[in-house]
């Protein structure tokens, strides 16, 4: 996502302090400087050059708003990261389709691209974590383009240009894009698949347990909880790990802590409420499924991966666990992203 390493090491060494006061201008200044550039390569007409430094732009943008629009600052460079996506991807070919999707009060913004062929199209429904958005996802698109499926992403219920409340019944939000996306011409209703990262990882388990008859390939990278139960020592560490994350603010220098204080009630009061065996959709996983994550990863414990393993049929099931990685594995995205891909394409064809 970033092509001057260099650039971004001397922007990250002028970093003082995360609060959004100090963060997000460092950020701004670096975002600007590449949306300048894809101007000059735009008004030239050299939309491939343009579309490469919008998509820098892009990039600085969202991390300038991580983990979200929670001030007003951050709703500002998110909306210049929005803005810049929209010149990266203006030129796209097929071209990106934005399309709101309505249910009661509730509205989710998504990016569709369909492949240009004969007949129906299988297609991917692309899932966003907790501080990672459509935005950041484009790539994931573009992979599903290159096996000939068509992709649908959208943030996570609760953020971006999601306005599902991010609890259980938020699965109803990922089902209504299943269901628009089965809706359309082009796309075969019976070849649909998900995919996931992070929160996404979890949410592509939710929702192939709740709509299993929609769903027919799966791949989560990383996810948590889906009913795996850690041991004290692991908790503890899991506790303490989500404890040391919530001593950085990246709010309002004044304002409340970001991420909040963990404990080990806490972590098991919520598995009560999420994981998939309390929810009782554990059985309906049926489909086939791919897991990937880092063995070390401190926010989705790789013991789900085994729990899924030991909970199910017993064929279908893939999973590539890196031992010497964390959070999702992305020392290897080069290796796992294109394969992911490929799977989907195989599973769904």
């Amino acid at each position: 996502m970033v092509d001057d390493l260099e650039y971004l090491k001397k922007v990250v060494n002028s970093v003082k302090s995360t609060t959004d006061n100090k963060w997000v201008p460092i950020w701004m200044d670096a975002g600007k400087k590449y949306e300048i550039i894809g101007d000059g390569f735009e008004d030239n007409n050299d939309n491939a050059k343009a579309r490469l430094a919008y998509l820098q732009a892009k990039t600085f943008y969202s991390i300038g708003r991580f983990p979200g629009e929670i001030t007003t600052l951050k709703k500002s460079i998110s909306d210049c990261c929005i803005r810049a996506y929209g010149k990266a991807s203006k030129h796209l070919d097929p071209p990106l389709i934005i399309h709101d999707i309505k249910f009661k009060e509730f509205k989710i913004r998504a990016h569709l691209r369909i492949p240009k062929a004969s007949g129906k199209l299988p297609a991917v429904l692309i899932m966003c974590g907790a501080d990672v958005f459509k935005e950041d996802r484009g790539w994931a698109g573009d992979h599903a383009l290159n096996n000939g499926l068509a992709s649908l992403v959208m943030d996570a219920p609760g953020t971006g240009e999601n306005t599902f409340p991010w609890e259980p019944s938020s699965v109803k939000a990922w089902m209504k894009a299943v269901d628009y996306l089965a809706s359309l011409p082009e796309i075969d209703s019976k070849r649909i698949g998900a995919f996931g990262i992070s929160r996404g990882g979890y949410s592509v388990m939710q929702l192939a347990g709740s709509y299993p008859e929609m769903v027919k390939a799966v791949v989560a990278v990383a996810g948590h909880p889906f009913g795996y139960e850690m041991k004290l020592e692991e908790l503890k560490q899991f506790v303490n790990a989500r404890n040391l994350r919530s001593e950085y603010i990246f709010g309002e220098p004044d304002g409340p802590r970001t991420f909040p204080e963990w404990s080990i009630e806490k972590e098991n009061r919520l598995n009560k409420i999420w994981s998939l065996s309390e929810l009782g959709i554990l059985k309906n996983i049926r489909q086939p499924l791919l897991m990937i994550n880092g063995k070390m990863d401190h926010l989705c414990p790789i013991g789900n991966i085994y729990f899924m393993l030991e909970n199910g049929p017993p064929v279908g099931r893939e999973s590539r666990i890196y031992p010497d990685a964390g959070h999702c594995a992305f020392k290897y995205f080069n290796e796992w992203a294109p394969a992911s891909f490929k799977w989907l394409k195989e599973k769904l064809n």
